[in-house]
């Protein structure tokens, strides 16, 4: 082999590694953007979620407050069937009644003489979704008075 020869195929090497790494850095960042669109969906539809969850307790509120007033088997069943719905979009009800006063899930709208820092009465339920506070509980705190 000449001299001229090895100096073009070594230029010509260097070139077709250029050229391989540019592919694989093209590749890459295609794969980058799939994963970041996908990521974006995902968190659209999720948000998309909360909103309309967020929309309809007001309406599970309304079938809470007819059930205190109303004893009909046909609304338990509705409520129940409510609740097991928002359950599999993984939304939970937060347990207050009995439990310690916690202003990270719950709100105090009121307080009454009872056991200090304990949740008297759920005036409001509270629920999260996916681990996150939806919307905090609406409370009776316990005060002991002197």
């Amino acid at each position: 082999m000449k001299k001229d020869d090895k100096k073009n195929e070594q230029i010509e090497n260097k070139e077709l590694e250029n050229l391989e790494n540019q592919l694989k850095r093209a590749l890459a960042d295609y794969q980058n953007l799939e994963k970041r669109i996908s990521d974006e969906r995902q968190s659209f539809a999720r948000v998309a979620n909360k909103n309309l969850i967020a929309k309809l307790l007001p309406v599970l509120d309304t079938l809470f407050l007819a059930q205190k007033h109303i004893q009909d088997e046909g609304l338990d069943l509705s409520i129940r069937k409510f609740l097991d719905i928002l359950a599999e979009e993984g939304v939970e009800r937060m347990k207050t009644e009995t439990e310690e006063f916690d202003p990270n899930t719950m709100e105090c709208v009121r307080v009454a003489e009872g056991e200090e820092g304990k949740v008297l009465e759920e005036i409001r339920p509270g629920f999260s979704l996916n681990g996150e506070i939806l919307r905090p509980a609406q409370v009776v705190v316990g005060k002991q008075t002197n």
